[in-house]
């Protein structure tokens, strides 16, 4: 049987809840990087059911809520609690130049994925130059 000595380990253990620790933190962790025509964020949410994630964009923020449960019921005799719980929310501020009608989200092995296709109007696109006596455009020095 594990026994406590420590009667401040309960305020350092909410407090760690709240603002994390070095080998711990508090919050999702994400990893962003553009492929090609898309833009992916991989965010880090082992334990969470898929049920209880939640992804939402509004204008141009992208908000990502998660909770992380503690098993409960008659039996259940809590020993020791190390792993952060409770909900865990992150914000992205998303430039104009993504497509956010057309994000495609999935969660496998602990991480939710987002991809988001680059928008038509932010692909590079290639100039109509004119020549031979078309009109062009005068160009002062």
């Amino acid at each position: 049987m594990l026994m406590r000595t420590d009667p401040f380990r309960e305020i350092d253990r909410l407090a760690e809840q709240f603002f994390g620790t070095a080998a711990r933190p508090a919050m999702m962790h994400l990893d962003a990087y553009r492929d090609g025509d898309h833009f992916y964020a991989a965010f880090d949410l082992p334990g969470v059911d898929p049920d209880t994630i939640d992804c939402t964009v509004e204008r141009n923020v992208l908000t990502v809520r998660a909770e992380r449960r503690r098993p409960s019921g008659d039996g259940v005799e809590l020993v020791a609690a190390e792993r952060p719980m409770g909900t865990f929310t992150r914000q992205l501020f998303l430039g104009d130049t993504l497509d956010t009608d057309k994000l495609e989200a999935g969660y496998e092995h602990g991480v939710l994925t987002l991809r988001i296709p680059v928008a038509e109007r932010a692909k590079p696109r290639r100039v109509t130059i004119t020549a031979n006596g078309d009109r062009r455009p005068q160009i002062n020095a």
